[in-house]
C-alpha cells in the first residue's frame, strides 16, 4: 500500500513537515511494509521557502527588514541556484509577528516585503516567487512600494507612510522602482480568487482576521478603490488598462498585488499550482491508495485555491480517495466533496480552548490519524 502525505500547516502550532512527520509515524506504527511519501505543502503563504527549498536546493538570505508596525525583524528568502528569489510576504508582513491586540489593518504596512524585494534584487535575482498568503496587511501595496522607491504624497505634497489609512489620502506619486525590478519576471503566488473591492474584496472578506471593524472595513474598501484608479493612471507602456479592481486574485494579502501588476506586469498564479507542479505532484501520487491533507481549519475557504482543494482535485483526476485531517473542520465545506474530497474529519474534538488546543495539536493529530488508519485498513 502506497499513502501519500500532503498537508499545509496547522498555523500556529504545527508545521507542515511536522504533520507529515506524525502521521508517518501512526502509518508505521500500524504497518511498517506502507509506503509512505511525505509531501510538505504551502499555498503560497506559510512555508513556501521551505516547501520550495527542499525541491529546488538553493541558499536561504536573512534580511533585516520593518515588521507590519515598523519594527526591526530578521526575515529569510530563498535564492535558488538558477537566481529565482522565493519570497514569502508572511516572513516581513505576516500575521504571525504581530499579537493580537496589535492586529489593525489601518496601521499595518507591507513595507518590509519591498525591503526582501529590494535585498533580492542586490543579489542579482533573475526571477522572483513571491507567496502573498498569510498578510497581516491591507494597504494595497503601497508600503512595498514605498520601500521600492515610490513616494506617495497627499494632496498637500506630504508624504506618507503607505499603511491601509493611507489608502483614502493618496493624491500623487513620485519616484520610480528600480530598473532592475523590470527586467526580472514576477509570479505572485495568490492562494485566492476574490477581486480587489466589494463584498468579496481584500477588506470584506480578510479584513475582520486583521482586526479590522465594519468601519475600518468601509473605508479600506473606499480606499482601495481610490488607490486602484492611481495605479490605472501609471500602468506602464504595454500593458493593457484593465479593471485593476475586478481582476481575480487582485484582493489577496490586502491588494499587495496592485503596483507590481499595474507597474511591472507581475503575473498572478494560483501559489498551490506554482508549488504542486515544481514538485511533480501528479507523477508522486499515480499508484497510491490514499492521500491525506489537512490544515488548521477547514471551511467555506478551503476551497478557494487552498491547500486541501488543490489536493483533493488532483487526487480526483486519478481516482484517488482524499482525507483531510484538520485541526477543525467547519460547516459549508459541500464544495470540496464536489471538487474531489472524500472525507473530513476534525482532530479536535473536545471543547477546550484554543490555546489548550493549539499546544496539544500533535496529540490531538495522533488520535486522529489512528481512528482513521484503523477505519482504512479494515
Amino acid at each position: 500500500m502506497k499513502i501519500v502525505l500532503a498537508p499545509d500547516s496547522y498555523k500556529g502550532s504545527l508545521s507542515a513537515a511536522e504533520v507529515c512527520h506524525i502521521l508517518t509515524e501512526e502509518i508505521h506504527g500500524v504497518d511498517g511494509n506502507i509506503e509512505v511519501v511525505s509531501m510538505p505543502l504551502s499555498d503560497g503563504g506559510e512555508g513556501l521557502v521551505d516547501c520550495l527549498g527542499q525541491a529546488l536546493g538553493g541558499e536561504i538570505f536573512p534580511c533585516q527588514v520593518q515588521d507590519p508596525m515598523g519594527r526591526p525583524v530578521t526575515a529569510r528568502y530563498l535564492m535558488t541556484s538558477e537566481g529565482t528569489a522565493i519570497i514569502e510576504m508572511a516572513a516581513a508582513s505576516g500575521l504571525p509577528l504581530l499579537a493580537p491586540e496589535e492586529l489593525n489593518p489601518m496601521e499595518t504596512s507591507s513595507y518590509g516585503t519591498g525591503e526582501l524585494i529590494l535585498d533580492a534584487l542586490k543579489r542579482g535575482c533573475r526571477q522572483i516567487i513571491m507567496g502573498i498568503g498569510g498578510s497581516a496587511t491591507i494597504d494595497g501595496g503601497m508600503g512595498m512600494a514605498s520601500a521600492l522607491g515610490l513616494c506617495f504624497v497627499d494632496g498637500e505634497g506630504n508624504r506618507l507612510k503607505g499603511c491601509g489609512a493611507d489608502l483614502m489620502r493618496v493624491m500623487g506619486v513620485e519616484g520610480s522602482l528600480p530598473k532592475a525590478l523590470s527586467e526580472v519576471p514576477i509570479t505572485i503566488a495568490c492562494d485566492v480568487d476574490n477581486p480587489l473591492c466589494g463584498p468579496r474584496g481584500a477588506a470584506a472578506v480578510f479584513g475582520p482576521q486583521k482586526g479590522a471593524d465594519p468601519e475600518m472595513i468601509d473605508y479600506l474598501d473606499r480606499g482601495l478603490a481610490h488607490f486602484s484608479q492611481m495605479m490605472e493612471g501609471l500602468v506602464r507602456e504595454g500593458l493593457q488598462q484593465e479593471e485593476l479592481q475586478s481582476i481575480k486574485g487582485m484582493g489577496a494579502a490586502g491588494g499587495i498585488a496592485l503596483p507590481l501588476y499595474a507597474l511591472e506586469g507581475a503575473v498572478l498564479r494560483g501559489g498551490l499550482d506554482i508549488i504542486l507542479d515544481v514538485l511533480d505532484f501528479d507523477g508522486c501520487i499515480a499508484g497510491s491508495q490514499y492521500i491525506i491533507t489537512g490544515e488548521g481549519r477547514t471551511d467555506a475557504q478551503s476551497a478557494m485555491g487552498k491547500v486541501v482543494s488543490g489536493v483533493a482535485r488532483r487526487g480526483k483526476a486519478q481516482g484517488i480517495p482524499v482525507i483531510a485531517l484538520s485541526g477543525a473542520v467547519e460547516p459549508g465545506i459541500e464544495a470540496l466533496y464536489e471538487i474531489g474530497l472524500t472525507a473530513a474529519f476534525a482532530t479536535c474534538t473536545n471543547t477546550r480552548e484554543l490555546e489548550w488546543q493549539m499546544t496539544h495539536a500533535g496529540d490531538n493529530l495522533r488520535r486522529a490519524a489512528r481512528n482513521i488508519l484503523s477505519l482504512i485498513m479494515v
